[in-house]
């Protein structure tokens, strides 16, 4: 007997049936590839704006952090909190006398841009008399004030406590006299004058 060698065609393997089991199909159109360079320019511009969308959400919901303004509070309103922490060196007077003229300097400068705290004292007294901030009484009363409070400071005059609340009450009320509210509550009490 003679073998014969049996190669299965293609036939023998599609079953007429059609199951789709041993389905062989036809072949497929080949797919174009783009070139490598306009792959290369699409993928870059897509992770362009990747990136720019996210810096633009980022940039949105950043929100500046707003720093809480500092509460300007008034020369008027800070001399006073300084005379009021004068009144503990009372024990003092030469410190004591030193605290209310700085204090008494400083609303000046501050209130109405006089350059007391640099100067001594005859030179903002000088000054003081071709300012028009102070009334004629206010200024004498401030002279007055400034020159007690030196002979305590340099002279060593050893004043008593009742003097020196004198003192302490001639700032306050030079304060009092000079804070804007005191001028407002002046402007609106005065009548107006009549046009000629």
């Amino acid at each position: 007997m003679k073998k014969t060698n049996s190669i299965p065609t293609a036939t023998a393997l599609v079953t007429p049936t059609g199951s789709g089991t041993n389905d062989i199909r036809g072949i497929k159109p080949p797919v174009l590839i783009a070139d490598g360079w306009m792959t290369l320019l699409v993928t870059a511009g897509i992770l362009a704006l990747i990136a720019l969308a996210v810096w633009l959400s980022i940039r949105r919901h950043r929100r500046p952090v707003q720093m809480p303004s500092p509460v300007l509070v008034p020369p008027h309103i800070r001399a006073k909190q300084r005379l009021e922490q004068a009144l503990g060196l009372l024990s003092d007077p030469r410190l004591f006398c030193i605290a209310v003229s700085d204090t008494t300097r400083l609303y000046l400068e501050e209130r109405f841009s006089l350059q007391a705290p640099d100067r001594t004292t005859e030179e903002f007294l000088q000054e003081l008399q071709h300012s028009e901030h102070l009334l004629p009484d206010q200024k004498m009363t401030l002279v007055q004030f400034l020159e007690r409070c030196d002979l305590v400071k340099f002279a060593r005059l050893e004043p008593t406590e009742s003097e020196l609340r004198i003192l302490y009450a001639v700032a306050e009320r030079l304060i009092d006299e000079t804070s804007p509210v005191a001028n407002a509550a002046q402007t609106a009490s005065t009548p107006p004058t009549p046009a000629p």
